[in-house]
């Protein structure tokens, strides 16, 4: 036997084995052979972050999840890459592990960008920052552009027969995002259920029909190194979990039937807060992220980063990944959410065009940056690289498209087109929806009612009010000449007080006794999730962060019930004194007493807001009024 003969059967042999390991860990079997195997290359990657190339000269709209699930081959496609990329071997700077490692743990350099003196133990990551919504541009973007070399290499793997076919559509392949703002197709949750509904999935591709190992249900980290989860149980976890039960357990699983009931409750504060951002956040630095800017901005409270902070708590639950700022990005949901903030990014700029990054001190440090620096539109969004030598900027990303990709909602559409989709999508629970939708579902005082199976959205929680499926209070008690007033919970705390993350949860009525059912509970307003670093009790102690807890929408269904008057402060501000309950968890699940939280501060405010009366126009908002402080 020849010595190149014995080489090829060794290798044969040696990738025969690797294949196998691969099959049995749950991924594709592509079905190669040696020869095969070494005539292909691997997908071509490049440090420098490109975006992907435009099909016809367009860029190519990134697709809603469950619009995504509709197309089989793209579908096919995406599953095929995501699992290729999480089987791709840890030491390779474009694996799962590489490219999500960018954000925190474990704090990794990343294209050789090496960290300034000092922060040698942070992700790259800006947090409370005027470049949250920037930093994560190019970062999705080279996400997306990984994704789709792999989807590229994978359709030409297909059969000659389908290989044309399936390579036409990997060509306008763009990463989707999940809508959790959204109300959800009738009887599903918020949460889809390709993301948590099962750890293994049926997939077509070339080599047939198999079922593998779910890639948006967990990661599984090969190997599995403890030293990046240094605490109890994350060191003990091989792969990514969601509200794992029993919590603080080494042998713990993702309860995502928990996960998705509790972002079916959350869905009316999501909702309202997001209109509310679309409305009555035209400034870029407060719309931006979650600093405290004091001086009496009552009115500025909240931000796309606090919203984006409390998908991660609740989408994460009790010692879930995704709760966990360094420990989040391995978490599939991480990129679905994020690309859905990119995509709100997106329309806030339609809307509001005129203003953008202005200089803001950095609070906290990332790899590359420390707290006190100043940060502007020129400042390098490390690790991305536009060139060789250079980095991307804000100024470079501000329009998105750089990228190749836009989305649905804005390529080429109007001011006044986009604000129509936004009063369709996130206008129902507010009550403007009275006056642009006046029909409704339901006649003034029927008995609410919905075609939701006793587990689904509304049924889920009972102080939501829906202009589609409640019950609609008589038009006196809630406008006063074209004006609704707009009930909000302001809250400001320091970031790292509880010494990791940590939720503040308002209530109206009984408080389950519990703690672990909070998220669920009927009497729930709403909650406050703070997205911070676990072990940063001391440090940086005076930092403050603010957000809200809208109450309007629950407000309006005590007032169709008939257990408040009205709308109005005399009948609301005494009602609320009396019955608003607050209550506070932490990410490992235990409770602290209220004045255990450090420079914690809560006040209810309202606005008379001006209702639009056609789909086309906002709410226009009128001077924030405090009403009395819940806490201080």
């Amino acid at each position: 036997m020849s010595l190149v003969r014995k080489i090829c059967l060794v290798i044969c042999f040696l990738f025969s084995i690797a294949v196998a390991d691969l099959v049995h860990l749950g991924q594709y079997d592509y079905g190669f052979n040696a020869d095969v195997r070494l005539r292909k290359r691997d997908p071509v990657q490049s440090r420098i972050v490109t975006g992907v190339p435009r099909l016809d000269g367009k860029a190519q709209p990134r697709p809603d999840i469950r619009d995504l699930q509709k197309d089989e081959d793209k579908w096919n496609l995406y599953i095929l890459a995501l699992s290729w990329m999480q089987f791709t071997d840890q030491e390779k700077p474009f694996s799962w592990y590489q490219i999500t490692g960018i954000h925190g743990a474990p704090a990794l350099t990343w294209a050789d960008v090496d960290p300034t003196p000092g922060n040698e133990h942070s992700g790259y990551c800006t947090h409370v920052s005027i470049l949250f919504p920037t930093w994560h541009r190019p970062y999705l973007a080279l996400y997306e552009q990984v994704l789709y070399n792999i989807v590229q290499y994978i359709a030409s793997l297909y059969p000659p027969d389908r290989r044309g076919r399936i390579q036409e559509v990997a060509t306008a392949f763009r990463i989707p995002y999940w809508d959790w703002a959204a109300v959800p197709p009738e009887g599903v949750s918020v949460l889809p259920l390709s993301v948590g509904g099962s750890p293994s999935i049926n997939i077509s591709g070339p080599n047939g029909i198999q079922t593998i190992a779910n890639p948006l249900f967990s990661y599984v980290f090969r190997p599995f190194n403890a030293s990046t989860f240094p605490d109890f149980p994350y060191n003990t976890w091989t792969e990514t979990k969601r509200a794992p039960r029993p919590i603080n357990s080494a042998n713990a699983t993702s309860n995502n039937s928990f996960v998705a009931h509790a972002l079916d409750v959350h869905l009316p504060s999501f909702q309202q807060r997001l209109y509310n951002l679309f409305s009555n956040y035209p400034n870029y630095t407060t719309f931006s992220n979650e600093a405290w800017i004091p001086n009496g901005n009552n009115g500025t409270y909240d931000s796309v980063e606090s919203l984006h902070d409390a998908i991660h708590t609740v989408g994460g639950g009790v010692y879930g990944h995704l709760a966990i700022i360094a420990y989040s990005g391995f978490d599939p949901l991480f990129w679905l959410h994020h690309t859905n903030v990119d995509r709100i990014f997106a329309m806030w700029q339609l809307l509001h065009n005129d203003t953008y990054v202005a200089p803001q001190s950095a609070v906290y440090s990332s790899h590359t940056t420390s707290p006190g620096e100043i940060e502007d539109s020129q400042t390098p969004l490390t690790p991305f690289f536009s060139n060789e030598t250079h980095f991307w900027t804000s100024d470079m990303v501000r329009d998105h498209e750089i990228f190749n990709y836009t989305y649905p909602e804005v390529v080429n559409k109007s001011r006044t087109e986009l604000v129509t989709t936004i009063n369709r999508l996130y206008g129902n629970f507010s009550p403007s929806a009275m006056l642009t939708r006046p029909g409704g579902s339901h006649q003034h005082g029927k008995k609410h009612e919905t075609n939701i199976s006793s587990r689904g959205l509304y049924a889920a929680n009972g102080l939501s009010w829906n202009s589609q499926t409640s019950a609609r209070p008589a038009m006196n008690t809630v406008f006063v000449n074209g004006r609704y007033r707009e009930w909000i919970a302001n809250i400001r705390v320091k970031k790292h007080a509880m010494g990791g993350s940590f939720s503040i949860h308002l209530f109206i009525g009984e408080v389950p006794s519990d703690p672990l059912s909070w998220p669920i509970a009927p009497s729930l307003v709403g909650t406050l999730g703070v997205f911070a670093h676990r072990g940063m009790h001391s440090m940086h102690s005076d930092r403050k962060i603010t957000g809200t807890v809208p109450m309007t929408s629950a407000l309006m269904n005590l007032v169709a019930s008939g257990q408040v008057p009205s709308l109005h402060t005399d009948d609301v501000e005494p009602f609320l004194k009396s019955n608003l309950e607050i209550r506070i968890s932490l990410a490992n699940g235990k409770t602290v007493d209220v004045h255990e939280v450090d420079g914690l501060y809560i006040q209810i405010v309202s606005s008379m807001v001006k209702a639009p009366r056609s789909e086309d126009v906002l709410s226009e908002w009128g001077k924030i009024e405090p009403h009395f402080d819940l806490f201080s």
